[in-house]
Formats: C-alpha cells, structure tokens, sequence
C-alpha cells in the first residue's frame, strides 16, 4: 500500500467475533478462532508496511462475566495461537508484550506469555502489545498508587508531580500513544482500553465484524487516516506552516 502518512501506533479493539458466528449459524467459538487467523494477517501486514507499534485487545477486565465455558476458551486459544506462532513472530523480529495484570491468568497461560516475551524481547521490529486482563481505569489506579508511595516514601514531591509522572507508570511507558484507534463491530464507544493514552488518538469505527476486517479494511482506516489533519490544540494555519 502506497501511504504517505502512516500512523506510528496503531491500537485496535477486535469486536465481532461473535456475532460473525451467530449470522452464520456457528458456535461462537468459530468466530474467536477466525479473528485468531486475522490478527495474524494483521501483524503481518502492519509490520510489513513499517507500522512501529500494533497494540491489540484481547480480553478485557470485563470479559471475565461472559459465560465460563466461553472465557476458558479463550483462554486456551490465546495459549494454543502464541504456541504455534511464537517462532514465526520472532523470525520477524516482532517484540510481543503483554499489557494487563496476568497474575489472574491460568499458569500455563501465564508460563506461554513469559517465554514470548523473553524470546522476542530484543527484536526491533514490530512492537505487538496484547490487552489481556486489561482495563484502563484499573490500569490509571495503579499507577496513581504507585505515585502515592513514592510520594509517602519521600521519592517524589507533590508538586513535581505530571503528566509525565503517570504516564511512564502506565503498561504502555515505553511506546508512543496511539496515533490511530480502529474499533470494528459497528459499535462506537472506547470500552475501558487506554484512557489516558487516547487523549488526541484519531478513532475510527467501523461495522464490519473483526473476521472480515481484512487487509482491504485497513487499508481505508489508514487513508481516512491519512486524511485528518492533527492539530493537537494548534490552529490549522500553525499546523500547515510546521
């Protein structure tokens, strides 16, 4: 794809899974293991296309109230995809990283996790960053409690305290935010995922469901993209004279 701006961070809210089964008569097991098989065409095609950071959401904090039998699949499916594309990811100097508390996760979920990180943690493509277990208010708590402590420890003064601050304690400290967020499924709404990092993040929303959110699909998020000018609090004029 020939694009003259692309975005340097791209998060995506994978939605559709199961509605994408139901239309077709399936189990909705079905459809989390086709969008399994377009997350990797994603990666693929992102990290092909100079894309530095790819930032997906998994499972969220609130994706533990669906049914049990649903959330142990997921789980299994998550270990089962990592397992089998580990090594592809890696030949493809792919850095993979977790963001969300995982101490919650199963251990053979948790074991699989660590391994990738610590295979791809010195590759210099890609960033991949996968949402498991994440929510952004927990996440912003987190780290407001972490700045609490040092304050109380005598680290840190109140008043040297800013955004910066917080920032460098969030999961998502050594990446930029996110230039461009993409939420397939039709529905308009951020859903918990990088609160404070969406501050001046262009979003797009799109009907189609994650299974059929092909190459093509992302190609016109990233000309609409292409399209929006970021002033970031500036004025057009001061925009187009940088």
């Amino acid at each position: 794809m020939a694009q003259s701006r692309l975005p340097e961070h791209i998060a995506i809210i994978m939605d559709g899974n199961g509605r994408w089964a139901k239309a077709r008569f399936f189990p909705r097991f079905m459809g989390h293991k086709a969008g399994v098989k377009r997350v990797k065409e994603l990666v693929r095609y992102t990290s092909d296309i100079g894309v530095r950071v790819l930032t997906l959401y998994a499972f969220s904090t609130e994706n533990w109230r669906r049914p049990s039998d649903e959330v142990s699949f997921l789980m299994k499916l998550m270990h089962n995809a990592l397992r089998k594309e580990m090594a592809e990811l890696h030949r493809e100097r792919v850095q993979f990283k977790v963001i969300g508390d995982v101490s919650v996760l199963n251990s053979e979920l948790q074991n699989i996790l660590a391994e990738a990180e610590a295979l791809m943690a010195h590759n210099t493509g890609l960033k991949l960053r996968v949402a498991i277990n994440y929510g952004a208010r927990a996440e912003i708590v987190t780290a407001f409690k972490s700045l609490l402590h040092q304050v109380n420890q005598g680290l840190i003064q109140v008043d040297a305290l800013d955004e910066a601050s917080l920032s460098r304690l969030l999961y998502t400290a050594d990446v930029p935010d996110p230039d461009l967020l993409i939420r397939t499924g039709g529905e308009c709404r951020i859903s918990n995922f990088l609160l404070w990092q969406l501050a001046y993040t262009e979003l797009y929303f799109v009907d189609t469901l994650f299974p059929d959110f092909k190459i093509s699909e992302l190609d016109k998020a990233l000309q609409w993209f292409g399209t929006r000018e970021r002033r970031f609090g500036k004025t057009s004029e001061q925009v187009q004279h940088e």
